[in-house]
């Protein structure tokens, strides 16, 4: 398959299948005040200034498709917090990469407004993406798209 043959590159495409589930602003916010903790809607509400049907719609959506699980309060079991499953965690790194673009391109002056720290050594991380089995650095000029096995 050549690298510009495009019908047979965008269908059932992986890319267009998570964009369709997690593309859209409020559910990418979401999923990042998750990520850095946040798991009662009305602390997302107040993080986020969502509007709450908005929010509810978009939770909703997230447990249906399993990156969030919906679970009791402990204190108030007629309440509930939002957990990330596995699904939801591996996320991760494409929110990372998400915010190391932003760090990038689109930063103030005084710099990113949240940086990691990462726990095994204590630096300030500056992600990057690699390959698994050799550790080499994943570029646009690094890798080529070919056809897997799911292609139909």
């Amino acid at each position: 398959m050549s690298v510009h043959d495009l019908p047979q590159r965008f269908e059932a495409d992986s890319v267009g299948r998570a964009l369709a589930l997690v593309g859209e602003r409020w559910t990418l916010l979401i999923l990042r005040e998750a990520f850095f903790g946040v798991r009662r809607f009305g602390e997302l509400v107040a993080n986020l200034g969502i509007p709450k049907p908005t929010l509810s719609a978009r939770l909703r959506t997230l447990v249906d498709a399993g990156l969030l699980d919906r679970v009791p309060y402990a204190a108030e079991p007629d309440r509930h917090e939002y957990r990330l499953t596995r699904a939801g965690r591996d996320l991760f790194p494409a929110i990372v990469a998400l915010m190391k673009w932003g760090d990038t391109h689109l930063a103030g002056p005084d710099g990113p407004p949240i940086v990691l720290r990462h726990h095994a050594c204590g630096a300030v991380t500056d992600p990057v993406l690699t390959c698994g089995h050799c550790g080499g650095g994943i570029t646009t000029e690094s890798v080529t798209p070919e056809p897997g096995p799911g292609r139909s």
